[in-house]
């Protein structure tokens, strides 16, 4: 491997030539036993030795022992990211945030980014971790991690990866729900069962006479025309009458999401917290 990593330096073409490289003996045989006769490896690490150190005022790039070692140790955290390395430690960042440990997620996530990974792709995991593992259990959750991405954008490294990983603590400790995506999934896969179904006349739009006289929304009911602007009318095909797709959780902001649906689904009485002020003191009056 000596002889590669020399190459390597003095190679004008494909190598480092073109940089003018000073690297101790001890820093090269360090390389070379280090790599286990992996040549890709010990490339990596002399990569990254002349990456990470600054020019002189020459311009000569002076490597020593210390940087190669700083270099391999980093090398050593790196890992192929199309290969199972990489879905090994996204897949423990995520289940970590499902399962509510942020401690498990900062290390996750602090593999990646010490590792080599594209921020910009973690954050963009973390916004899908947001709306499937989170949803309207905290729709606060989306707003951060699409904060955290803007930040990172923004700022860029070191400075924006502390945004990705208050976006990840944030993620881990918020109420979990995965209603979204099952609404989204079964929606889905009704869609591809039955095809492009018709819109209920009653609630189709009637900008011409003739799509009136043939039905077009007939009978239409206007929400705020009612109290609490609840209405009793068909908005699904027949064959999906009745049909729920999402169905809220008893955790976190979904709670109170799920107490009013219910309502709506003529599930539950509406009641004075569900009402206005006004609508609240006048059923206080009535008599019980």
């Amino acid at each position: 491997l000596r002889s590669i990593i020399e190459r390597a330096i003095s190679n004008n073409d494909r190598g480092l030539g073109e940089i003018p490289i000073v690297i101790d003996d001890d820093a090269i045989e360090h390389l070379a036993t280090q790599s286990h006769g992996d040549a890709r490896i010990a490339l990596s690490g002399l990569e990254i030795s002349v990456r990470n150190t600054q020019p002189q005022p020459d311009g000569k790039i002076s490597i020593s022992l210390s940087t190669v070692e700083e270099a391999m140790q980093k090398r050593a955290l790196m890992y192929d990211k199309g290969g199972e390395e990489h879905f090994n430690i996204i897949s423990a960042l995520h289940k970590s945030v499902r399962d509510s440990d942020p401690d498990a997620a900062i290390y996750w996530l602090m593999r990646m980014l010490e590792g080599g990974e594209e921020p910009l792709y973690v954050a963009r995991r973390l916004v899908r971790m947001a709306v499937e593992d989170i949803g309207i259990a905290d729709p606060r959750a989306l707003s951060v991690a699409i904060a955290a991405k803007d930040t990172y954008h923004f700022l860029g490294t070191p400075e924006g990866e502390l945004a990705l990983v208050e976006a990840v603590i944030y993620l881990a400790t918020a109420p979990k729900s995965n209603a979204v995506y099952k609404a989204f999934n079964k929606a889905k896969g009704d869609i591809k069962k039955y095809g492009a179904l018709p819109v209920p006349l009653v609630i189709r739009s009637a900008p011409t006479s003739l799509m009136k006289d043939i039905g077009y929304g007939k009978g239409y009911k206007y929400a705020h025309d009612f109290k609490y602007a609840k209405v009793d009318q068909e908005r699904l095909p027949d064959e999906l009458v009745g049909k729920q797709y999402y169905n809220p959780t008893d955790r976190g902001y979904e709670a109170r999401v799920k107490e009013w649906l219910d309502v709506f689904r003529n599930k539950a009485e509406i009641s004075n917290k569900h009402a206005n002020r006004k609508d609240a003191k006048e059923n206080a009056k009535k008599p019980m």
